[in-house]
């Protein structure tokens, strides 16, 4: 354990610009969820017509975690925990596979070792700096809600049980990345448990088979319920699965050797003959996320257009909840179920305008590595490089959301509507998204071009703004249009009655086309590396 406290300033030096980010989104979404109690349900008689719709409704259910009770603090939490223990849960995975596995992949960690330091205070110092944020994180959340008028105790639980969704993850990143030897497998690994948490609870409540929530790590969080039952026991569980983790990662990190993982290495093919060019080299790179993210794009739109029939059946039904939400999308009775298909597509744009930025950071990683000057010692120019890449991804953008219109289109005109009609219109709707979604990873290149070392910062930024500014998320603080400050809210619903105006879309691409181009002129006037 020689150097364990350097290692941990060294690994808060790096975290300090990304840390505060992470904690002020746990207490502002936090804190927006009280708001939006206290502003659309003000009542307990809006409170009590509330909970019939999430009574009868799995989707409901699933979405917050179980029934709640008609109280402001338990709605608040109830809508914010799904989110929060996710958030927690994240950024543990990242954090430790960020000052693990990426330091040995970097050979830093080679560097490090050669002074007098521990076999075990590398990964010591990534698990009590990623604790240390998940116990801030939620303590803070915890200091937020007890400010805003909320119970002191059941405050305090709801912050432990986002606390310990993270102490779980961060174990498992831990054993992710003695178990992997590249930094991408590892946070791969990591992820995929988290999603496969996520599933297994929602399941669990959408389904009512209990059991799959308590085999869930994010399920243990929801179990606790904060405000209602407080059930401590299931705190002191995940801190102790978590324990049991790092013991793991302890025990696997002194069986290895430094810069292997302890799974087997699959070799490579000798030869690539199908790599004749530039597009050939950015479709290889690119073609695995983008099957992972078809899949996964396929079963949410599955999954959206599958509530169909419940949702005609809600916005069917007298209900002052329901009315309000019919007046607040400006919409008349008989288009809300086209108003409401038109936000599930949305939700879906919003994620998948996250794709082009993540191939755009794809090019400083190409670049960074060194990759990128060894492809560029051949006949192949900067600017066809990264057009190529530009290309695909514009290309692989469309891709998402055409499978997104084509499944939520047919699995809804064969439960409530009709093929001939609802399948054009759902493929068109999904993909005069398009235009949206190709100007945020526009705004990437360009600030990849521009500022190379500051465009992941940039990239991401755009993105959470993007999506928080939008019409999805505008409504937890009471802006259902959005903000015109987000391409997404400039294109007109086109499952309403009113004529579709294509103007906007010209003007994204007009937008797009010109931010294109000035990325790939910066880019090849720029030093490259």
């Amino acid at each position: 354990m020689n150097g364990v406290g350097h290692l941990v300033r060294l690994a808060l030096r790096r975290e300090r610009s990304i840390a505060p980010w992470w904690i002020l989104l746990l207490v502002a979404l936090a804190l927006t969820l009280v708001s939006y109690i206290n502003r659309f349900m003000p009542t307990y008689e809006l409170k009590l017509n509330y909970l019939d719709v999430i009574r009868g409704s799995g989707f409901f259910q699933a979405l917050g975690g179980g029934v709640p009770e008609p109280r402001l603090e338990v709605f608040a939490t109830w809508r914010s925990g799904g989110f929060l223990y996710v958030a927690s849960a994240f950024a543990a995975v990242m954090s430790v596979v960020r000052h693990t596995r990426r330091e040995e992949e970097s050979g830093r960690s080679e560097l490090v070792r050669s002074a007098v330091v521990g076999r075990h205070a590398q990964l010591t110092a990534a698990l009590l700096v990623a604790a240390g944020i998940n116990l801030i994180g939620g303590l803070v959340t915890a200091v937020a809600l007890i400010g805003a008028g909320l119970e002191p105790i059941g405050s305090l639980v709801y912050g432990a049980a986002i606390m310990t969704a993270g102490w779980v993850f961060a174990g498992v990143a831990a054993v992710a990345a003695q178990l992997a030897r590249e930094a991408h497998t590892a946070t791969v690994i990591g992820l995929s448990v988290l999603g496969i948490s996520y599933v297994m609870r929602y399941a669990g409540d959408a389904t009512g088979q209990a059991w799959l929530k308590y085999l869930s790590p994010i399920g243990w969080s929801h179990l606790v319920k904060p405000y209602q039952d407080e059930r401590w026991w299931m705190l002191m569980f995940s801190t102790l699965v978590a324990a049991l983790l790092f013991a793991v990662g302890y025990h696997l990190s002194g069986r290895r050797d430094l810069g292997a993982g302890m799974l087997p290495e699959r070799l490579g093919r000798e030869r690539a003959p199908e790599l004749r060019g530039p597009i050939s080299l950015a479709w290889r790179l690119h073609r695995g996320l983008l099957v992972k993210w078809t899949a996964g794009v396929a079963f949410f739109a599955a999954v959206a257009a599958g509530l169909s029939p419940l949702a005609q059946d809600l916005l069917s039904r007298p209900s002052i909840v329901v009315n309000n939400i019919v007046k607040l999308l400006g919409v008349h009775g008989d288009e809300a179920l086209g108003a409401y298909s038109w936000y599930l597509i949305l939700i879906l744009a919003y994620a998948v305008a996250l794709y082009p930025v993540l191939m755009t950071l794809r090019l400083r990683a190409e670049e960074a590595s060194g990759r990128a000057e060894a492809v560029q010692a051949t006949p192949v120019s900067r600017l066809r490089w990264a057009g190529a890449h530009v290309l695909l991804t514009g290309l692989g953008t469309t891709l998402l959301m055409a499978v997104a219109g084509l499944v939520y289109g047919a699995l809804y005109s064969l439960l409530v509507g009709d093929f001939t009609t609802d399948l054009p219109r759902f493929l068109a709707g999904a993909l005069s998204t398009v235009p949206a979604a190709w100007s945020v990873g526009a705004v990437s290149v360009f600030a990849y071009a521009l500022l190379p070392r500051a465009s992941a910062a940039i990239s991401w930024a755009v993105w959470i703004l993007t999506a928080g500014l939008g019409k999805v998320a505008g409504p937890l603080y009471g802006a259902w249009d959005g903000s015109p400050l987000e391409p997404f809210s400039h294109l007109p619903n086109p499952f309403t009655a009113a004529s579709f105006d294509i103007r906007p879309l010209l003007a994204l691409l007009a937008v797009t086309a010109i931010l294109l181009g000035g990325g790939l002129l910066a880019l090849r006037r720029r030093d490259f590396g």
